[in-house]
């Protein structure tokens, strides 16, 4: 069988977010938090060996504290995140344990995913190294300028948009770090495929949405409902958390 490590990054700053309180992940999502929906169907597979959470600087001791109880029962260990997204991940990768052949990366704000979608993205990285989810673009594009005015409808033939967990042969992702450079890369599939190495896809889920604006939370709550039920929904988050209406 082979062995996954999952990185959960949760050290942005939410920007985008309406919530002033706290922070995206760290929200709760119809009775768990946000980050817990994201890494739970990780945490009960018997190839995943190791669950990292990257935050904040600022957010080390708050999480510590709140989340103790889920980081415990869950054997989730803490990063500390830089000031960029491929900072944090680079932090969590050098934590990774050596005897760990592959490294799934997953948003900790993209809370509705299920046990079938990642199998499916293991088992693609398993046959070829390097496997993200994506889901083809269906929307007309238009490219706009800084007025807001359009200066061109973009073709989408070929146009895929990125999901996680995106998974790759740890020594790969390595690599690939190795060789960034000066790229400040929005994913970690922008840094292998600089590498010139072939990144598969597998097609995404509709469902599968990142936490970005209060909207999208919105959308969140009403999409739960409707994803497959796992078992020991409930075991993850033992103790209650915020309600929504003390957040917003």
């Amino acid at each position: 069988m082979a062995t996954f490590a999952v990185i959960l990054p949760a050290a942005g700053k939410s920007t985008r977010f309406t919530s002033h309180k706290r922070k995206k992940p760290f929200i709760d999502l119809k009775g768990r938090p946000v980050w817990v929906r994201a890494a739970e169907c990780f945490v009960n597979r018997d190839d995943v060996r190791q669950v990292l959470l990257v935050v904040s600087r600022e957010d080390m001791e708050w999480v510590k504290e709140k989340f103790r109880p889920n980081l415990a029962f869950m054997n989730v260990d803490i990063v500390e995140g830089g000031a960029e997204r491929f900072q944090s991940v680079q932090n969590a990768l050098a934590r990774v344990k050596s005897d760990i052949e592959f490294v799934a990366v997953h948003d900790a704000a993209r809370p509705l995913i299920v046990k079938e979608w990642v199998d499916a993205v293991f088992a693609a990285a398993e046959k070829s190294g390097a496997a993200i989810p994506a889901i083809p673009t269906s929307n007309t594009l238009k490219r706009v300028g800084p007025d807001r005015t359009i200066l061109e409808t973009v073709s989408r033939d070929g146009l895929w948009q990125a999901q996680t967990p995106q998974v790759f042969r740890r020594q790969l992702l390595l690599e690939a770090f190795a060789k960034r450079g000066d790229v400040a890369a929005t994913d970690e599939s922008q840094l292998v495929e600089n590498t010139g190495y072939p990144v598969s896809i597998v097609e995404g889920w509709p469902m599968n949405i990142k936490i970005t604006t209060f909207a999208d939370f919105k959308m969140a709550e009403a999409l739960t409902d409707a994803l497959p039920k796992p078992k020991l929904l409930g075991s993850m988050h033992p103790f209650a958390d915020e309600s929504p209406r003390d957040l917003f």
